[in-house]
């Protein structure tokens, strides 16, 4: 695969308009790295409020990433060496029955690769929710994204595991008070190492 310079790349990226025809709304690519990005957050799509402001996680579930990485707005979104790219660049719309609709895979199928090959700097990949951790773990994952995220230590260094943020998650924080306990205070060390 021939690796495009990543300024090019993130053009194309945010041109693409390869799933126009199956959104209710135009589409608006969100992606957030750099040559400098050290750590890569790969969650599963923007939600209706990234997609309106074009700044990855810029809502409630942003805060408590931001929250378990132990930094600020200003750190998450001022530091080069913090990356956002998650599964689908493109906010995939909400379903009726409640929460958005699933990451679309042409995505991944698209660009996934290609951003990766553009990013050798990337230390630590957090895979934010089960979509994430899928793709990237190809057939390692647990029975369960729960097993998966307390396994966490298994895909250490090049990956960590997490929940999703989102306030829809809070049962399941309180059912997995090791989640807290455990591995925030691991990422928050390695939050700090990356970014001094």
């Amino acid at each position: 695969m021939r690796i495009m310079p990543l300024p090019d790349l993130l053009e194309e990226i945010r041109a693409c308009r390869a799933c126009a025809a199956e959104l209710a709304h135009e589409p608006r690519p969100v992606v957030r790295v750099s040559s400098a990005t050290r750590l890569l957050i790969c969650g599963q799509a923007p939600g209706r409020r990234v997609h309106e402001s074009g700044l990855p996680f810029d809502d409630p579930s942003g805060e408590r990433l931001r929250q378990w990485m132990g930094i600020d707005r200003e750190a998450f979104y001022g530091r080069a060496e913090i990356g956002v790219a998650a599964m689908a660049f493109c906010f995939p719309g909400t379903d009726p029955r409640g929460g958005d609709y699933p990451p679309m895979r042409r995505c991944a199928e698209l660009w996934r690769s290609r951003l990766l090959a553009a990013l050798p700097n990337v230390e630590l990949t957090l895979l934010v929710g089960s979509y994430a951790q899928a793709w990237a773990l190809k057939g390692r994952t647990r029975a369960t994204m729960t097993e998966t995220v307390r396994a966490w230590p298994d895909y250490l260094p090049a990956f960590l595991p997490l929940p999703h943020p989102s306030w829809r998650n809070t049962s399941w924080l309180k059912k997995n008070p090791w989640f807290e306990d455990e591995v925030t205070p691991f990422l928050r060390a390695r939050v700090k190492d990356i970014i001094g």
